[in-house]
């Protein structure tokens, strides 16, 4: 009796003879024989033990007429895999195992500061290749030449610059026409045809192709490397192809071009930056175009219009060369320079003028400053005025100056309630929101904990009091300061850019905060602040009912307070008047949140500084 494991693998090895015979795909590596195995094994999977296969094998089929196309299997999945050369560039793709630039160099820092001229290996110019050939280009070995004769001779054909410089043309013999610029190979090919043909024949001589020519660049580039391109193309194409100069270590400024091991050129890319010069090389295969290292640098870090790190020659150090490559911006007046001299710390504070003359070291970082003294500024003008909307003003001049040329109108300015908004005012809120947020924040993580069950606690706790702080780390203060009360205003010294603002006569009185529905309700003499949120739909119920924020029309604070949720006669102390603000804060409950005290100064820090109420 047969097994029927035996049977199994019977047919599979019979099934895999049948494929490796009468497939019509060539098997060429491993790969393809455990493909084969694989549609076999399915094959006998497919088949119950003791069921003979009906499919039978193609007839007049051997196996050495078997054909197929030949498949390369290509390790790299980003390239085509059909066993074929590509002429195109790979476009940066590494093949596998090819080094790359994250692999060869060091992890660096940006740099704030990138060399003068960086920017000219930015974009893709070496791709923007104009059409036609240059007329400057000098004829090489391989270039192709068109030549047309016609009259007494008829005559047409593409003729090959060969290895010896010459084009050979029947009945004329060979012509040198190497190293001869492209806009004169006409006229010199035709005077030596009109040698031998003298009457009745005209001639036209074109080049129609240039041979391409291989260069190496060495030295500081991100690429080096052999590159090929046109015998015309600048030094920057080749430049770019390697990637450009490092800005680490390469120089800008003294790059050679060497042939057979001799300079015969050199470039400084801050002359064709400023002067539009490059050197005027056709290249030739092996040409070798080499970056020095960088030589001493300077800094600019601010002032200037060219904050670079330039580059310069060791007879260049001055101000004067750096002043002029760096064009410092309008009205600056004096220069910063910090470095080591003779291993000592060193720093000097000049004018522009005397910083021409200074002499400078490698690695001095300079600052452009404009240090004029402010002796007038702005001063803006908001709220209810007829007048300009800004003045400017002298360097010590108070309030009450100013408010002598701004024009109101009796009726509807509030001249009782001037008040002022402060740049430096609003800075110094700020700081002072950020530090007790800061403190708050490490209050709830620091917080000790006694058991598992208060840690939870704790964790939700800390949740809900990071999302406060959040919220609060987005609140801009107005920087009020307050200037008048009653009928005297404060004769202040001014800032630069403060702003007076006149409030307007008005007869509402705002309700905002927690309560049902905050709005603007018309003033009334004998209401209370209790009754004003009475009329706003009452407290909602995370109302601190102890605590009533009054801000008035000035900006001066005050609190009221109502005792329960009922409103009796008796409460609310504060004599409301018309633009006042009435802000009901919400409340913290003791009993959830560990730092209560915290958050509750927060609120009233937020809300004075604010005019808003923040949960």
């Amino acid at each position: 009796m047969v097994n029927s494991n035996s049977m199994k693998q019977f047919v599979i090895l019979s099934t895999t003879l049948w494929l490796l015979l009468s497939s019509t795909v060539n098997a060429q590596s491993l790969a393809d024989l455990q493909q084969l195995r694989q549609q076999a094994q399915q094959s006998g999977q497919n088949t119950a033990p003791g069921q003979a296969q009906t499919q039978a094998a193609p007839a007049n089929v051997a196996p050495m007429s078997l054909s197929g196309p030949r498949t390369i299997t290509s390790m790299n999945g980003g390239l085509p895999q059909n066993g074929q050369y590509y002429n195109q560039s790979r476009q940066g793709q590494p093949l596998p195992g090819e080094p790359t630039i994250d692999s060869v160099f060091p992890e660096q820092m940006p740099m704030e500061n990138p060399p003068y001229a960086a920017n000219l290996f930015i974009g893709g110019f070496e791709s923007e290749r104009a059409d036609g050939l240059n007329d400057n280009y000098l004829i090489a070995q391989g270039d192709k030449i068109s030549i047309w004769m016609w009259g007494a001779v008829n005559f047409a054909d593409v003729v090959t610059v060969d290895n010896q410089g010459n084009i050979f043309i029947p009945n004329i013999g060979p012509i040198h026409v190497a190293n001869t610029p492209a806009g004169s190979v006409n006229s010199r090919v035709t005077s030596r045809i009109k040698q031998v043909y003298t009457n009745d024949v005209s001639v036209y001589v074109n080049l129609l192709t240039s041979t391409p020519v291989s260069v190496f660049i060495t030295g500081p580039v991100l690429r080096p490397g052999q590159y090929a391109g046109q015998a015309s193309d600048s030094v920057l194409y080749f430049l770019k192809r390697a990637g450009g100069i490092d800005f680490q270590r390469g120089s800008f400024r003294k790059i050679d071009i060497k042939r057979q091991g001799e300079i015969i050129a050199s470039a400084d890319l801050y002359d064709f930056i400023k002067n539009g010069k490059l050197p005027d090389v056709s290249f030739k295969d092996g040409d070798v175009i080499m970056v020095r290292p960088v030589g001493a640098t300077i800094i600019v870090e601010t002032g200037a219009r060219n904050s670079f790190t330039f580059e310069f020659n060791d007879n260049e150090l001055d101000g004067n060369n750096l002043t002029e490559y760096a064009t410092p911006r309008d009205f600056v007046n004096q220069v910063s320079i910090a470095g080591v001299r003779e291993g000592n710390q060193f720093s000097r504070y000049l004018s522009l003028n005397a910083f021409e003359d200074f002499p400078l070291r490698a690695g001095d970082t300079v600052e452009y400053i404009d240090d004029h003294e402010q002796k007038v500024y702005r001063i803006n003008i908001q709220g209810s005025h007829t007048g300009p909307s800004q003045v400017m003003v002298d360097k010590g001049t108070r309030l009450q100056e100013v408010l002598t040329y701004i024009q109101v109108n009796q009726k509807l300015s509030d001249i009782d309630n001037i008040f002022l908004l402060r740049e430096s005012v609003a800075q110094q809120q700020k700081e002072i929101l950020d530090r007790s947020l800061k403190q708050l924040e490490r209050s709830i993580y620091t917080a000790p904990i006694s058991s598992t069950g208060e840690g939870g606690i704790r964790v939700q706790e800390a949740q809900l009091v990071s999302d406060f702080i959040a919220r609060a780390r987005e609140v801009e203060p107005l920087g009020k300061v307050v200037v008048s009360e009653g009928d005297q205003t404060a004769n202040v010294l001014l800032e630069p850019n403060d702003t007076v603002v006149i409030p307007a006569v008005t007869d509402l009185i705002q309700i905002g905060g927690e309560v049902m529905m905050p709005q603007a309700v018309v003033f009334n003499p004998e209401a209370t602040a209790a009754d004003y949120i009475a009329w706003a739909g009452g407290f909602t119920q995370r109302a601190d009912d102890e605590r009533i924020l009054v801000i008035r029309k000035n900006g001066l604070v005050e609190f009221d307070q109502i005792n329960g949720a009922v409103f009796d006669e008796d409460e609310g102390e504060i004599d409301l008047r018309p633009g006042d603000q009435v802000i009901v804060l919400p409340s913290i409950d003791v009993k959830s949140l560990q730092a209560v005290k915290d958050i509750t100064q927060i609120i009233y820090q937020i809300a004075v500084a604010a005019n808003v109420a923040l949960d």
